[in-house]
């Protein structure tokens, strides 16, 4: 993450104030004593204009990351010309959602449910579907995860982030 930011020329400071995270939380997120939520890594890929793998280390196992009500467990990550895409399979825990920050410009959603309801999409129009349903949806906004109901929701979780 300190590579990315020092790349842009972003201080620590301006990159904390711009995610809306502390710079506590920031320089612990660099020297790696601190472990994020999907909500602070989302909100820092963002401003840096990178994927979320791109601030993932590069362990042999398959990283899973976790917020408020999303576990996402990492499967795939591929390119082409056009864009980079991140594809997960996500579990949504019943109770209080989610709400995640904007991506950066252009970042597209794509969600196909297996099992339980979910609510999910941009804060001011979220979309529902159940299994078997697909969810798509322009990401540069703040956005949130839910599932209606008791039941878990599992899905897979598809990111498409287009190339600058």
């Amino acid at each position: 993450m300190r590579a990315l930011r020092e790349e842009r020329g972003i201080s620590l400071s301006t990159l904390a104030r711009l995610a809306g995270v502390g710079k506590a939380t920031l320089s612990g997120l660099e020297n790696g004593t601190r472990n994020p939520t999907l909500e602070t890594l989302y909100a820092v890929t963002a401003q840096l204009g990178v994927p979320l793998t791109a601030v993932l280390s590069g362990p042999a196992e398959t990283p899973t990351v976790r917020g408020a009500a999303v576990s996402a467990t990492l499967l795939e990550v591929f390119t082409d010309s056009d864009a980079t895409y991140e594809l997960y399979r996500m579990r949504v825990a019943p109770g209080p959602g989610q709400l995640s920050p904007a991506h950066q410009a252009g970042v597209t959603e794509h969600v196909t449910v297996f099992s339980g309801v979910l609510r999910a999409g941009p804060v001011d129009a979220p979309l529902t579907a159940a299994a078997g349903g697909h969810l798509r949806w322009t990401s540069d906004v703040p956005h949130s995860y839910a599932a209606v109901g008791d039941d878990e929701v599992w899905a897979s979780l598809l990111l498409r982030y287009p190339r600058r």
